[in-house]
């Protein structure tokens, strides 16, 4: 046993936990306040708010993005703005959790969130003054650094408010308000755009998103600060203690050194961005219509919706099922719909090329096509993969550990390999590489996800979480970062 973790089994008294439902037995147990207070600071609203700061700006960032090459008919600039954007955002997310433990979550997202109205409103701009796609791709970079820190406050705080028991169906909420943001997007631009024959959208559509996003920026001000949260077992949410900045930084290499399992996600985190490029501006972007581009991305997004319920509520979090055998089944059920839609994504994909498709006078898929209702069923589909994907990665991610500060720095992890997956796609779509070898390589980086997630899932998630999984340990020549006392007698 490490210095460290005698050290732990000194602070927390020996011992392990044998309860699901709270990874800190040892903790005292607080009294939630009442009232109103008691609905406000409920850790079911604070998710709610948080997902409706992302509702409002990755939101209607998600709607643009999966109409495919941002609503325009040349995707050349928002493919080079998403390539430069994600690798801003894969450079600052590997730092982003430690400065979020500095600042505090809700500073973090309030900084955050000014990004995402700057990137709408290169659009726009571009839309009025057509030579203007270096502002969109300075923009991508700018919403890069400020969504890696967005990202980061999100899942330290969606991870860290619930209960173990509780934290598939807390991701679920979080995803289903989120993902909302992305499917009013898609009916505003469906809408406005119905009778568009210009296959590119209006200034209004770009209007409408900008004052979204506008409003999401002030959003942060109006949830409760974390170290108010008390959960709904009664304990609170784990502070840590971080004295300086060399700690903060060294964080990163002490959660890799005492929790090296997280390594093998690291394919599953590059690939679950990886795979919106073919989808959007490669099948959606391709060869659909302006208005059917409009209502595939709601159909996309209202399934995300349903998929996150489902694997989140009905899967991860059955009560009647022990923590090890759900994961097992929540990773057969992602691995199998990997192979369901991209063998049938393949049959479509081998039917076009690039140069056919850009062609002038291409012909698009209408929503009054007799092919149409296939291809569409294809979108629902990748939703329904998109959100199991990503609320699988999130619960393995939260299995591992109940400390805010620990699961920021997986987080961090997580968003900055996601960021770098996608930045490099994204830029071989700006260079124009061939469709189908976009397609293969997201299909093969899918399968090699779930493949090295497997081992992980074997060997490190259990029924509970130990009070060692829930601290940054120390390390020599690093000061302690502590985990959470015992208090005594003191009420919230």
């Amino acid at each position: 046993m490490s210095d460290a973790q005698v050290e732990v089994e000194k602070l927390g008294g020996g011992g392990s936990s044998s309860s699901e439902d709270s990874g800190s037995q040892r903790a005292e147990i607080f009294e939630r306040p009442t009232g109103w207070r008691g609905y406000y600071h409920h850790p079911v609203t604070q998710v709610s708010m948080l997902g409706l700061v992302c509702f409002m700006c990755p939101g209607m960032f998600n709607a643009l993005s999966g109409l495919g090459g941002g609503g325009q008919v040349n995707t050349k600039d928002q493919a080079n703005a998403n390539a430069t954007l994600n690798a801003t955002f894969a450079f600052f997310a590997f730092f982003s959790g430690s400065i979020n433990n500095v600042l505090g979550a809700r500073r973090t997202l309030l900084l955050a969130t000014w990004g995402y109205p700057l990137y709408i409103s290169s659009f726009l701009v571009v839309n009025i003054h057509s030579g203007a796609g270096a502002f969109v791709v300075a923009s991508g970079a700018i919403l890069g650094i400020c969504a890696a820190f967005l990202w980061t406050a999100q899942g330290s705080l969606m991870m860290s408010y619930p209960t173990e028991a509780q934290k598939g169906m807390f991701i679920s909420i979080f995803w289903t308000i989120f993902n909302l943001g992305g499917v009013v997007g898609s009916a505003v631009a469906f809408g406005i755009n119905f009778k568009s024959t210009a296959n590119s959208v209006g200034n209004g559509t770009y209007v409408g998103f900008l004052i979204l996003t506008l409003i999401g920026v002030f959003l942060p001000l109006f949830m409760v600060d974390p170290d108010k949260m008390i959960r709904t077992d009664g304990t609170r949410v784990n502070l840590v203690s971080h004295p300086s900045w060399k700690t903060e930084f060294f964080s990163l290499f002490v959660a890799l050194k005492t929790d090296p399992w997280v390594i093998f996600l690291f394919p599953m985190f590059i690939a679950s961005n990886y795979f919106y490029t073919w989808q959007f501006n490669d099948y959606n972007g391709a060869i659909f219509t302006i208005r059917a581009r409009g209502l595939n991305n709601f159909m996309y997004w209202t399934s995300q919706i349903f998929g996150s319920i489902f694997i989140g509520y009905f899967v991860l979090d059955q009560k009647r099922v022990r923590r090890r055998v759900r994961a097992f089944y929540g990773w057969i059920l992602v691995f199998l719909m990997v192979f369901i839609v991209h063998v049938w994504a393949y049959f479509y994909q081998k039917a076009y090329t690039r140069a056919e498709e850009v062609a002038k006078g291409a012909y698009k898929i209408d929503i009054l096509d007799t092919n149409y209702a296939a291809h569409v069923w294809l979108m629902i589909f990748y939703g329904f993969l998109d959100s199991m994907w990503q609320t699988y990665a999130y619960w393995l991610m939260g299995a591992m550990s109940n400390d805010p500060a620990k699961l920021a720095v997986f987080t961090g992890f997580y968003k900055s390999l996601q960021s770098a997956g996608a930045a490099c796609v994204w830029a071989a779509d700006g260079a124009s590489a061939p469709y189908m070898n976009i397609f293969l390589s997201t299909w093969c980086l899918t399968v090699a996800g779930m493949i090295f997630a497997a081992p992980m899932v074997y060997l490190r998630v259990t029924d509970h979480t130990e009070l060692e999984d829930e601290t940054l340990m120390q390390m020599a020549g690093v000061e302690q970062i502590q985990p959470p006392l015992v208090a005594t007698a003191e009420k919230a």
